[in-house]
């Protein structure tokens, strides 16, 4: 059996971090899998900008982050395997792939990076009520389609749904001669970054009809016309408000969810997210087994992913250099009130190094206090003028505050004003 000291799980852009990131903390035995034939996941499809304003300090295409990233990687001699399908591992790191080049081959890692990135949820996910003619497709594989494969899927569309790759692909569509209809959302509020709002709805005059849903989907073969209704605050259909829409395409843009069938098989701890639950260094709670990106919890920026992506490189390097990394006795970091998530939910006593808290938020929320506690006492206080779920929020903790606790953590908004 063939031994690698790192296995990363993925080639997008978390996968990329990590080997890249892993490689420069001294670790020189990684293999790289990536199921695609070229590197970099869902951004190879991401023609539009506005990546790697954090990463690189310019905005980029999704392609152009991908590419410098695959550079980075060949550069430094990094092993990649294209073509290769994960099938299964083990609790004690033992990787089954599958590749036209390579047959059917079992691996042995020293550690594991699991970066496999996330899917959509799709029509049955929500029970989408009505006909399921022809013309009901994921807002991705719509984008895969016309960017890739250069085909436009409908001509008269309605988008349920507000988050980013559907808003983005409503741009799209309408740059490319379709009509875009209206875009239907659920929530009171939209689930796609602002910048999107503006820039691909509202530069475009495609309205956004907030707290309403699908409510029926009709046609023959193909979608011929589709019901939009209001809801209240039970997410209820109120009568009356029925909106009939003449179109051939529904786009379902309804969230995202981590891939991360291989370590619900190995029975690993999962979270909130739906991803694992993982320590400061992104291990998961099966040692030598770290997890990053969207596999984790879905992220609104890659450039996001990419640092995280290099903190579960680092973690891996310290285990293989180490051992074991956390104790046997880690404290919960737990989501208060309007906190829908943190990662890391678990930390260990003894950090040597400052912590990075990533959350969201359960609703949009102003004029308030991001406050870290141990039991009663406030251990940071940072003020936020606007919190919204579309948004990661982030929070730096001392390794001097943390080394300091001996029990659990609270993470929770507090409106100011309200003490």
């Amino acid at each position: 059996m063939e031994v690698r000291d790192l296995i990363i799980i993925g080639g997008g852009s978390a996968g990329m971090a990590a080997a890249i990131q892993a490689h420069e903390d001294g670790i020189e035995d990684i293999l790289l899998i990536e199921r695609e034939q070229q590197l970099g996941g869902i951004l190879n499809q991401c023609i539009h900008n506005g990546f790697g304003l954090t990463e690189f300090k310019e905005e980029l295409t999704g392609p152009e982050y991908a590419e410098r990233f695959a550079k980075q990687v060949t550069d430094l001699n990094i092993d990649v395997r294209l073509g290769a399908t994960v099938l299964k591992i083990t609790r004690n790191l033992e990787v089954t792939c599958s590749s036209k080049e390579d047959g059917f081959v079992v691996l042995k890692a020293n550690a594991i990076v699991f970066a496999t990135g996330c899917y959509e949820r799709n029509a049955g996910a929500i029970q989408l009520p009505g006909y399921r003619p022809y013309g009901i497709i994921t807002a991705g594989l719509a984008q895969k389609f016309l960017n890739i494969e250069g085909y436009l899927v409908g001509k008269r569309v309605v988008i349920l749904g507000s988050g980013d790759i559907g808003l983005i692909m409503a741009r799209r569509f309408t740059l490319e001669g379709a009509k875009v209809l209206a875009v239907v959302e659920l929530m009171p509020y939209s689930n796609g970054l602002n910048r999107n709002i503006a820039q691909c709805l509202n530069d475009f005059e495609i309205p956004l009809y907030l707290s309403h849903t699908v409510s029926k989907v009709e046609g023959e073969g193909r979608v011929e016309k589709v019901t939009i209704s209001a809801v209240d605050q039970k997410f209820q259909f109120i009568p009356g408000s029925e909106i009939v829409f003449e179109c051939d395409t529904l786009l379902l843009s309804i969230g995202l969810v981590p891939n991360v069938n291989l370590l619900t098989d190995i029975n690993c701890l999962i979270g909130p997210t739906k991803g694992a639950i993982v320590n400061e260094q992104m291990e998961t709670m099966i040692p030598g087994i770290f997890t990053c990106g969207n596999c984790l919890h879905v992220h609104d920026l890659v450039d996001f992913v990419s640092l995280e992506g290099r903190a579960a490189g680092h973690g891996a390097a310290l285990y293989l250099k180490r051992g074991q990394i956390a104790s046997k006795h880690l404290f919960k970091v737990l989501a208060g009130s309007d906190i829908t998530y943190v990662i890391p939910s678990r930390i260990d006593f003894g950090v040597d190094e400052d912590v990075t808290l990533k959350f969201r938020v359960l609703r949009p929320l102003k004029d308030c206090y991001v406050i870290l506690k141990n039991k009663e006492k406030i251990l940071k206080k940072v003020y936020r003028p606007v919190l919204t779920p579309s948004e990661m929020e982030i929070l730096k903790v001392g390794k001097e505050l943390i080394s300091t606790l001996n029990s659990d953590l609270i993470l929770e908004i507090e409106k100011k004003g309200t003490n």
